[in-house]
């Protein structure tokens, strides 16, 4: 597989430390990428970010010697093995509380993009210059959202907008979202970011500076818009993106 672009970025923001963590590894015929946020609510939240990037990084290693045999089996199993992996290191180090985090994470292998989620870190997936995928935040107001009860520009504002319906590392087992799959365009953008990102960023920007300027270029000054537009409660920032230079 040609070496797609891929550039990514995080930052603390206006908060104490970053519990975000963000990774990507490659095989000859494979990259997976992932973007993982640490609950803040929670103790220790960016111990469960690292453990779920790690344990996706190395299963990743084990199993893609050229490629995946089954990307889509791969994301679920690694994302519940993660899980599995805060809860018992929670109570290897005996915490009152588990560490928690929301995690998102993308395999692109022959052409084809794989990804799913647990919370409110999202895949997005730009094409023509608009957004032609994007994931659907598992928090209450999604789901109101979703109902028809609240309009979709309230997803950043709602007084519910932090409240969580799964994440890794929970006393409930997540219930991780179904792998999706779409085949690849030239000159299409794979966003995976946290919420400090997208939340505070008018789409209209965020699609306009990922498709119209290198990523390397483009991904900073959106971390920096972000923290401005977050003002005195940023918080952590992180995303990662690839660029897809090849024809379908």
């Amino acid at each position: 597989m040609k070496s797609p672009t891929i550039f990514q970025a995080s930052t603390v923001g206006r908060r104490e430390i970053n519990e975000d963590r963000v990774g990507h590894w490659s095989s000859p015929g494979s990259v997976l990428m992932a973007v993982a946020d640490g609950l803040g609510g929670h103790l220790h939240g960016e111990l469960a970010a690292q453990i779920a990037i790690d344990i996706l990084g190395a299963a990743f290693a084990a199993e893609a010697q050229d490629k995946l045999p089954d990307p889509a089996s791969f994301l679920t199993r690694s994302l519940a093995t993660a899980h599995a992996a805060i809860l018992r290191e929670s109570a290897k180090r005996r915490y009152p509380d588990t560490p928690r985090t929301v995690i998102a994470t993308c395999v692109v292998q022959d052409g084809q993009a794989y990804w799913t989620h647990v919370g409110d870190c999202r895949f997005y997936l730009l094409r023509e210059g608009g957004i032609h995928v994007r994931t659907r935040d598992h928090t209450v107001v999604q789901r109101l959202i979703d109902e028809g009860r609240v309009p979709e520009d309230a997803v950043s504002t709602h007084p519910y907008r932090n409240r969580l319906l799964q994440c890794l590392g929970g006393v409930t087992t997540p219930a991780i979202e179904p792998v999706s799959s779409v085949r690849l365009e030239k000159n299409d953008v794979i966003l995976l970011c946290s919420d400090g990102f997208w939340g505070p960023l008018p789409a209209r920007e965020m699609v306009l500076a990922l498709t119209t300027h290198p990523l390397a270029v483009a991904l900073p000054e959106l971390l920096k818009l972000a923290e401005e537009f977050a003002g005195p409660d940023c918080d952590n920032i992180s995303a990662i993106a690839m660029s897809w230079n090849q024809s379908a």
